[in-house]
């Protein structure tokens, strides 16, 4: 495969990551709004929370694992770190439209951390979501020269999400 047809076969994807990119957020925005009346049999932040933690430690061992050379053992870590997100946000949902919102109870100065953090968590959730994609294609259309230029940016940006996420649940399990 010549660089024109890894080109190519980048472009092919991108309206599908556009769409998603949108659809992903509007989609768990318009979710929130709807409550279901049902009863789950776990309560989902400690789990979801841990899903994050390990998404995380994954994205580190991903790290570590290319910067040592081991394609195969990234690539199967990059795959269980995109499905863990994809778990993370479907119990995240399932939990949202089942349970009201638990307010932040702290005060004073940590208030403000607490929802820097959660806003920053929040919008970096959305912005991360093309930066995972786009790097996903370009790995799976063997374009790596423009993979490993994404990835030193949606590395941090999905850390940040994964461990965020979890400081959030630290910060508010006291309000559960």
């Amino acid at each position: 495969m010549n660089k024109d047809d890894k080109i190519l076969d980048d472009k092919k994807y991108n309206k599908l990551i556009i769409a998603l990119s949108i659809a992903i957020p509007v989609v768990v925005a318009i979710l929130f709004g709807v409550k279901i009346d049902a009863e789950l049999p776990v309560f989902l932040p400690p789990i979801y929370a841990s899903v994050n933690a390990l998404t995380a430690l994954v994205l580190v061992l991903a790290f570590i694992a290319i910067q040592n050379k081991k394609i195969k053992l990234h690539e199967g870590l990059m795959k269980f770190a995109i499905g863990l997100s994809l778990m993370f946000l479907v119990m995240y949902i399932a939990y949202h439209m089942t349970s009201d919102s638990t307010k932040y109870g702290g005060e004073g100065m940590i208030k403000y951390v607490y929802y820097s953090i959660l806003l920053t968590h929040i919008l970096m959730s959305i912005v991360v979501i093309p930066f995972v994609l786009i790097t996903y294609v370009r790995a799976i259309t063997n374009n790596i020269e423009k993979h490993r230029k994404i990835a030193k940016i949606t590395f941090p940006l999905w850390l940040y999400v994964a461990v965020s996420g979890v400081v959030v649940f630290i910060m508010i399990s006291p309000y559960y």
